[in-house]
């Protein structure tokens, strides 16, 4: 393991000062600000607005496309089969589940409060809308499509795949600045990685910070369409500090307890109101709209996203739509893409991207297109005032839209317990991510302490109520577009270092293949006479426990890693064999020091499997028995030692230690090559 790497890894959780106490103030000293100096706030952020919509709304569209490009070619390339995390890792979530928070981290509140407002808003006012009704109402669910499809899923893919390959698999810390070791080594832990970091943190806060806010503006509606309760600072201020109590506890539980069970929760309460609506209304026309909306969405897709409208600029529309959506999608990146990584260690690059751009996106097309069209076809037969009401007041859209079907009292209720989960998956979610973001953790799969989550959540909330305050919607929205420009370009870096990083382990499993032929005929040599296949039976059917695991860990392994070592040592070569306990699995390991370059380290450790029951009636065994499995440091290599005597054990160690050299021999030879950091010793999971 290199040093560097130690000193990252060895000790505690603890609070990671600079980015702390950096974002902090930053978000505090602006939460002051809008609330004390509200309507200086407003002006200044409204003015930077207007000079990034006309400077920077062309980099906004190419940069979205650039991104999603990016992740298909990997998910399609000889890089999808790249496991994130160690060979042996396998998912901790089920396709539901990992669907359901795919989908409730990664959209949330936004769909109740768009699937209506937009659809109707593009139908009346958007720019270059036909005017025959049917192809408005086209366009309409054009535009909706593109601004909640394919284009945002490519940056949260993007984002989620950088922190899951570079922590998971490299025992980076779970931070943006990991994605940037390839460029920038070591200086990931000094002022360039802070740097970086607190701009991850100031984005992700102002992203979650509109969401939340867009969905107190939601929920104060529906308590004021429900109950009568008035729409006001003070209502908006209790319901924030309602729902970050919820958000709170949530957080506390954890990904696989809170988060996880809310985001079920709140798919399956979706999928009925979907259906619901499917059903109670004009099945058969939704039905042939949900295809139609899909085939407009595909073959316009290339136009739309490249349609900057140069000639005649609709800048007011571009601010709260087009523009508001990309840099919306690029400043939740962080969150959601710590999210994403958080929750899909052990899935291979190819299973992550066409999970994330195929999953969610599916839920969302059908969300949008059944509320959506159905909120038209109301406007166009006849319901105008309907269809001006929701676009002037988005908040009253779902609830006036489900006074028209029937058990209007069961299903506006039901909304609305939607959108609280909705808004507390957000901010639980955010405030787990918040958290890990400003700590140094000891272990890339854990998370950060509960005080720091109960913090991150109070903080949340106060720039909720400061934006809310300094403006409302409108605010909101101009704040995002803002911090998203500078965590647009710290994404261009993460892309230049994850495909060096991913261009490292295409060496690695070229080495293989260039060194196979040796390896074949070292492993011949000596190995034949009588009594061969005899042995090889024997060890195919032998069920070891872990006793019998431990000894000949003892008895092979370790005189064959002895052996190394001493020959290693009379060429002056640093190399080193430990072993130990962990998590109740036993391991050796050699390792060799090269210095600058990636060391070499060659482990063998115990895993548990239950004994066959044809093994339980031929022979005497324990309810487990043990593999002795090898891994290098990509993981567990997936063959078992057990039964090798100790000249097979040297054979298979120098088969290693000369593929590695020749992936050190390929690495050099490849301008600006890197080295990425040694992984520590990880017990199979």
């Amino acid at each position: 393991m290199s040093e560097a790497t130690k000193d990252h890894t060895s000790s505690g959780d603890r609070l990671n000062p600079t980015v702390f106490y950096g974002s902090f103030i930053g978000i505090v000293a602006f939460s002051l600000w809008a609330m004390i100096a509200t309507e200086q706030a407003s002006g200044v952020i409204n003015a930077i607005l207007g000079w990034i919509s006309d400077t920077f709304g062309w980099y906004y569209f190419l940069t979205v496309v650039i991104y999603l490009a990016f992740v298909i070619f990997l998910g399609v390339s000889r890089f999808g089969k790249i496991r994130l995390g160690p060979e042996h890792a396998r998912p901790d979530f089920n396709i539901f589940s990992w669907s359901a928070m795919l989908f409730s981290a990664g959209i949330g509140i936004g769909v109740i409060f768009f699937a209506l407002a937009e659809p109707l808003t593009q139908f009346y006012n958007a720019p270059d809308a036909p005017a025959d009704q049917v192809a408005a109402a086209r366009h309409a669910m054009q535009l909706t499509f593109m601004h909640w499809g394919l284009s945002g899923w490519g940056i949260y893919t993007l984002v989620g795949m950088s922190l899951a390959f570079f922590s998971y698999r490299h025992n980076l810390p779970l931070t943006i600045s990991s994605a940037l070791y390839p460029i920038v080594g070591k200086k990931i832990y000094g002022p360039i990685g802070h740097a970086v970091d607190i701009a991850a943190v100031l984005g992700t806060v102002f992203g979650i910070a509109a969401s939340l806010g867009i969905g107190v503006i939601q929920l104060n509606y529906g308590l004021n369409f429900m109950f009568g309760i008035t729409e006001s600072a003070w209502t908006q201020t209790v319901l924030v500090l309602m729902i970050v109590l919820f958000a709170t506890i949530s957080a506390v539980t954890g990904v696989e307890r809170g988060i996880r069970r809310l985001s079920e929760f709140n798919i399956l309460l979706a999928v009925a109101l979907l259906l619901f609506v499917l059903f109670a209304g004009k099945t058969i026309f939704l039905l042939n709209a949900l295809v139609m909306n899909i085939g407009d969405y595909l073959s316009s897709f290339v136009r739309m996203s490249f349609d900057t409208y140069a000639f005649d600029r609709p800048m007011d529309w571009l601010n709260a739509w087009t523009l508001f959506f990309w840099a919306w999608w690029v400043a939740w990146g962080p969150f959601v893409g710590l999210f994403l990584a958080r929750i899909s260690r052990g899935r291979t690059i190819r299973t992550f991207v066409a999970g994330t751009l195929t999953l969610p996106i599916a839920f969302m097309m059908i969300w949008m297109s059944l509320l959506g069209n159905s909120a038209i076809d109301m406007a166009m037969n006849g319901a105008t005032d309907f269809g001006q009401q929701v676009m002037n007041n988005p908040p009253s859209g779902i609830y006036l839209f489900l006074q028209e079907y029937p058990f209007p009292v069961v299903t506006t209720i039901a909304v609305s317990i939607l959108a609280i989960v909705f808004f507390v998956t957000s901010g639980d979610s955010g405030a787990l991510v918040l958290s890990n973001f400003t700590s140094i953790l000891k272990d890339v799969s854990s998370d950060a302490p509960v005080w720091m989550r109960i913090l991150w959540s109070a903080v949340i909330g106060v720039l909720t109520l400061a934006l809310l305050l300094a403006g409302g919607l409108s605010t909101l929205q101009s704040a995002v577009v803002i911090t998203g420009l500078p965590f647009s370009i710290v994404l261009f870096f993460m892309m230049a270092g994850l495909y060096k990083a991913l261009k490292v382990e295409a060496f690695k499993e070229e080495s293989y293949r260039l060194s196979l032929a040796g390896s074949l005929s070292g492993r011949m040599g000596g190995r034949s006479g009588r009594g061969q296949w005899e042995q090889r039976l024997d060890r195919a059917m032998n069920f070891p426990d872990r006793s019998e695991a431990q000894r000949f860990l003892e008895e092979r392994v370790r005189p064959a890693m002895a052996a190394i070592k001493a020959r290693l040592d009379q060429q002056d070569v640093g190399v080193q064999v430990n072993g130990g306990e962990q998590n109740e699995h036993d391991y050796l390991a050699l390792n060799v020091d090269f210095g600058d370059e990636q060391n070499f380290t060659y482990q063998v450790w115990t895993r548990a499997f239950t004994t066959p029951a044809f093994a339980m009636r031929t022979r005497k065994a324990s309810r487990n028995y043990y593999r002795l499995e090898v891994h290098l440091l990509e993981g567990s290599q997936g063959y078992d030692l057990m039964g090798y005597s100790e000249q097979q054990v040297i054979d298979d160690i120098l088969d290693q230690y000369e593929r590695h050299l020749q992936f050190l021999h390929l690495n050099r030879m490849e301008p600006g090559h890197i080295n990425m950091p040694d992984s520590p010793e990880q017990p199979p999971v």
